[in-house]
């Protein structure tokens, strides 16, 4: 069976061209490097190379689409009783483990980033949808508060630039181990920053408890 054909195979043929693309632009150069070598040297055809990533420049990002379905996750699961900052951290922590699963390709991607162009203008893109998604999961659960929008897209743009901030300042100590501890608790340091601490009226109370019967409605649907 081919690998492309279960979930597991899927995922394994990704890092695998992740991985040679990494390589490749590292040793050859971007500019140098074409899908057709992406492809040969993941073992796979161009045809299966663009079922994964739209051009070259995609190959070398981790699976943004993941982290953005993980946070969803998050607040869609989150109890209605538990701080909106915690679920807020929590959220944005999912990330971190597109990153730690391989740490030698989050190094060398680290340094590529920094190198071109058009990965640069690719990462920057990635960062609006993760501050967009934040700011709408927020908007939601702050419409009943006041300046609740505004609390929204400060916290959006305050969590992303915080968990982008802490991810760089590990990846250029040398991304170990004991300093993915540190970028954690770096990263958590943003709570007390946060403009999440206005008192919850019962209308909203009421309103994050309707909301967690409709999703267990649907879960077991």
């Amino acid at each position: 069976m081919r690998r492309g054909r279960s979930a597991e195979g899927r995922a394994e043929v990704r890092r695998d061209l992740v991985t040679a693309a990494v390589d490749l632009f590292t040793d050859k150069g971007y500019d140098e490097t074409t899908v057709d070598d992406i492809a040969a040297a993941a073992g796979v055809g161009r045809r299966t190379f663009f079922r994964y990533f739209a051009g070259k420049e995609d190959a070398v990002s981790p699976d943004h689409d993941l982290g953005l379905a993980r946070i969803a996750a998050v607040f869609a699961e989150a109890h209605p009783t538990e701080p909106l900052s915690s679920v807020v951290l929590r959220a944005a922590e999912t990330v971190f483990d597109l990153y730690l699963t391989d740490v030698q390709t989050a190094r060398k991607r680290f340094a590529l980033v920094h190198r071109v162009p058009a990965l640069r203008d690719r990462e920057a893109a990635m960062v609006h949808r993760y501050r967009r998604l934040f700011t709408r999961e927020l908007s939601a659960r702050l419409a009943d508060v006041p300046d609740g929008d505004l609390r929204a897209a400060v916290t959006g743009a305050a969590v992303v630039a915080a968990h982008n901030q802490a991810l760089r300042r590990w990846l250029a100590d040398g991304a170990t181990a004991e300093g993915a501890r540190e970028c954690v608790t770096h990263f958590r340091k943003v709570s007390g920053m946060l403009p999440l601490d206005a008192p919850l009226g019962l209308e909203d109370v009421t309103r994050r408890l309707e909301r967690a019967a409709r999703n267990l409605e649907r879960l077991s649907s």
